[in-house]
Formats: structure tokens, sequence, C-alpha cells
């Protein structure tokens, strides 16, 4: 469990958030926008855009009692999913370097088809 709460949303590491999320006790949530997450993302992630996130869209029901992993780019947009998820009283973290540090730690990532993703 992540227990991140007591002062707001957390940060974690790439490395960090991947083993958080790999045993599926928390989920990683990819907020980037759909061009984006066909080009590359992390095998296990759900996907729901920022921008459908602040229009009140509700989390897939299953992250239902799980704490929230939210992933972007670079980082700035998964740190305002995790402000508004906490907001809304779900234990959320970000991922620090979004996908692109993630890559650069050599973590998996999947793209169209199962083929290799890259980060667009």
């Amino acid at each position: 469990m992540i227990s991140l709460l007591r002062r707001g949303p957390g940060r974690l590491t790439p490395q960090r958030a991947h083993q958080r999320t790999s045993d599926g006790k928390a989920v990683l949530l990819d907020v980037r926008e759909t061009p984006e997450w066909q080009a590359g993302h992390a095998p296990g992630a759900l996907h729901l855009p920022l921008s459908r996130l602040t229009a009140g869209a509700s989390l897939p029901a299953s992250t239902q009692d799980r704490p929230v992993v939210a992933i972007c780019r670079s980082g700035h947009r998964s740190q305002q999913a995790a402000k508004l998820l906490a907001g809304r009283g779900i234990e959320a973290a970000d991922v620090i370097g979004g996908m692109t540090a993630w890559a650069r730690e050599g973590l998996p990532m999947t793209g169209r088809g199962g083929g290799s993703g890259v980060v667009a």
C-alpha cells in the first residue's frame, strides 16, 4: 500500500512506481492523450486522459480500493491528476519525470500491435 495521502499526493521514481504497480497492489494510470498512449505505454497501465479526468470522468472499476499511480510524458499532467484524485479521496501518487524517465530507466513499454513503444 502507498501511504502518501497524509500530506497529499506523493511522488515516485519510475523504478519505485514500477515496483508498486507490477504486483497489482497499485494501479498505473496513464493520463496522456490517446495518440501518446498508442505510441507507447507501460504494460498493464490503464488509460484515462487528464482531459477526461478533469471533466469528471470516473476511474475504471478495476481501480477500486487500490492506490493509483499517475503517469504522463514528463510528470506535469500526472502531478495534476494525482492532486485531483487525492481531492476525490483516492490514494494517489505520480511518477517523477513521467514516461520519459520510465523509458530512460529501461522499464518495459509496449506500443501499437504489442511492439516496443516510444514516448510521444
